[in-house]
């Protein structure tokens, strides 16, 4: 089955042209999904639980008379924990501890208070307070995703948030008259947000969860923050509510990028790029490496695994849209063009990937060997999947503890202190033409009255 993945060499001519067309995608919607969503967070903010319940018929085919039907109580989620099968439930409570662990760990490095005082007795420092209350967006159209849950949920609890709202689309698949419309509620996902300690959980999602979310109802509480990804819809809802609330970022399709010196199986590679592949058409997979002869086998194997994969028609989508295969003139020049890239996920497969780590400076999350599948990441290692995409890891983190927290500056300024600050301060304030600063400033010093 010959799949049609683009090939690039940095020596040729026209590949700065060719990479740059490789690394286009565009973080904006349509203007008919924009309008769309403008009119849905508005008829949200105006009608409340009514409009939230006529979109969620609409949109997810789920039949409820109230929002308080929709919402997923925690004898459901508990319930759902004793449901699953005994190793989803082992390895659920295994990865949840890694990923509490490591943030446990992020918490203690960066998310405490501190403070200090000047030898003239003035105080300053930095007050750490956990959000009141924030909102979880865990996808749930195509498929199911407890270890998004586990992710957003824990570093808040870590943190300290005071009530983790979790909302979820069930959307009704199929069924006669006689079938129950509230959807499909994954036991997985329930179970995940048991372990993770979701305090509340709602059965909406799209633009008007987000919506929910934001504005709050009478059944709905509005949040602090949202977190968590989606699709087109919510990526715009999530953007346009920024201000009301906060949020994490707006992502785009899922990205890997693998840095290969030829040494790792060729088939364990193919693999890596399908995981992400198979996400969703505009996924990215992109293989860097020195060697050609060994883009060859990756494409071979690329084409004999292809077949077997329950999802190739996405996966073989995403390759022949979005993939690459770029042969370079060295790993140095492989790494260059990874900091260019700034991937989401980016695997260093070789035989030393702690020489290149040091040149690495741009990328959501590092997988350092051949052991360290991108996959691992995803669900259990510890640290948080949700990464910035398409470019922004140039600028953005991982999300952590510290999106579910936030810094107040403190200073106490001693009498004698101010007699050093005060001057200071009136002195760049007259200079600034601010007449009421200056003499705020200066009514502390000594003599002044």
């Amino acid at each position: 089955m010959s799949v049609k993945i683009r090939r690039l060499a940095t020596a040729e001519a026209d590949f700065e042209a060719r990479f740059a067309a490789l690394k286009h995608w565009s973080a904006e919607t349509d203007s008919a999904i924009e309008e769309r969503v403008e009119a849905i967070l508005a008829d949200v903010r105006r009608r409340g639980d009514a409009a939230v319940l006529e979109y969620t018929q609409r949109f997810d085919g789920v039949e409820a008379a109230t929002v308080a039907a929709l919402e997923i109580g925690r004898d459901e989620l508990q319930a759902a924990l004793a449901q699953i099968t005994p190793p989803q439930r082992a390895a659920l409570q295994a990865a949840a501890e890694r990923v509490r662990d490591y943030h446990q760990r992020q918490l203690e490095a960066c998310g405490r208070s501190w403070s200090y005082r000047d030898a003239d007795g003035t105080l300053l420092g930095q007050k750490v307070t956990p959000l009141d209350r924030v909102g979880i967006y865990v996808p749930g159209g195509k498929a199911a995703y407890p270890s998004s849950v586990l992710m957003n949920a824990l570093p808040a609890k870590v943190a300290g948030v005071g009530e983790i709202v979790m909302v979820v689309p069930t959307p009704v698949r199929d069924g006669g008259a006689d079938t129950p419309r509230l959807g499909e509620r994954n036991p997985l996902v329930l179970a995940a947000a048991a372990v993770a300690g979701v305090d509340r959980a709602f059965a909406i999602g799209g633009a008007q969860a987000v919506g929910a979310l934001a504005y709050g109802t009478a059944t709905v509480p509005a949040v602090d923050k949202i977190t968590g990804p989606g699709n087109a819809y919510v990526a715009s809802a999530k953007r346009r509510v920024f201000g009301q609330v906060g949020i994490d970022m707006i992502a785009g399709p899922s990205e890997i990028l693998v840095l290969a010196d030829g040494t790792t199986p060729p088939d364990w590679v193919a693999m890596d790029l399908f995981s992400q592949a198979e996400h969703d058409e505009l996924a990215q997979s992109i293989l860097l490496c020195p060697d050609a002869g060994y883009l060859d086998a990756v494409q071979a194997q690329i084409e004999r695994l292809l077949p077997g994969m329950p999802r190739r028609d996405v996966i073989r989508a995403s390759l022949e849209g979005r993939g690459a295969l770029i042969h370079t003139r060295s790993m140095d020049e492989a790494c260059a063009i990874s900091n260019r890239i700034a991937p989401e996920h980016l695997e260093v497969s070789s035989r030393e990937p702690s020489r290149w780590e040091p040149l690495l400076k741009h990328a959501g999350a590092i997988f350092l060997g051949a052991y360290t599948s991108e996959s691992l990441g995803d669900y259990c290692a510890g640290p948080n999947h949700v990464l910035p995409t398409s470019g922004t890891a140039r600028f953005s983190s991982p999300l952590g503890v510290y999106d579910f927290q936030k810094r107040s500056s403190l200073i106490e300024v001693s009498e004698a202190g101010a007699q050093v600050l005060g001057t200071i301060a009136a002195e760049l304030a007259y200079g600034e033409g601010l007449q009421a600063h200056a003499r705020a400033a200066e009514l502390r010093l000594k003599g002044a009255r």
